[in-house]
């Protein structure tokens, strides 16, 4: 029992004294237990690369919107350079342009859900998106297509410089200018520069 207690005053000699070591020490790594690799756990949603745009900052980005129907009638129509603000009766209203569907007789779809006329591209596309993808149903099939008559009457009365000299002309491009930009103030004004333009010209 001497022995043992002898080694533990000892022992706690040792550990009451601070360890000392020289400026100049340097540990040893082979002294160091062995340790496996540590191996990162995978993670469970995987993160997708973010997607280059080539727009510039401050610079919106346009979209290319496909149109397309399996049914009858077969459809694929293409339309580029559509801004974020364009509407889905804007598109429907160039779809009928291009297949002569009346725009009341057609339902767009995106991913196989009705949207709304009110609808805009930047609410339909998501982040990094450069175009959007419709499906039309048309009501009533192909029948609903309206065919252009062969013989198309031709419309009579003033043509040419002396339709400009005309107050009806500039008020349908007045009420074609108030259409597209939506404010009566800015539609008089453009219809007024084009009709001192055209007076100056003559």
């Amino acid at each position: 029992m001497t022995e043992v207690s002898f080694a533990r005053s000892f022992l706690a000699a040792l550990d009451s004294r601070p360890v000392k070591l020289s400026p100049d020490h340097v540990e040893d790594p082979k002294t160091y237990p062995p340790r496996g690799a540590y191996i990162l756990p995978k993670m469970a949603k995987t993160m997708s690369k973010r997607k280059a745009t080539a727009v510039a900052p401050g610079q919106e980005r346009s979209f290319t919107v496909v149109v397309k129907s399996l049914r009858n009638p077969p459809l694929d129509i293409k339309l580029t350079s559509q801004t974020p603000n364009t509407s889905v009766l804007e598109i429907k209203t160039a779809v009928s342009k291009d297949s002569g569907i009346p725009v009341d007789k057609m339902k767009l779809l995106h991913k196989k859900k009705p949207i709304a006329d009110s609808k805009v591209l930047k609410d339909l596309a998501s982040e990094g998106d450069t175009s959007v993808e419709f499906s039309v149903m048309v009501m009533g099939g192909a029948a609903a297509i309206k065919n252009t008559p062969a013989n198309v009457e031709v419309a009579q009365g003033e043509s040419g410089g002396e339709v400009l000299q005309t107050k009806e002309f500039w008020d349908d491009l007045r009420g074609f200018l108030l259409q597209r930009v939506r404010d009566e103030k800015t539609a008089g004004e453009l219809a007024d520069t084009f009709q001192a333009a055209w007076k100056t010209r003559a």
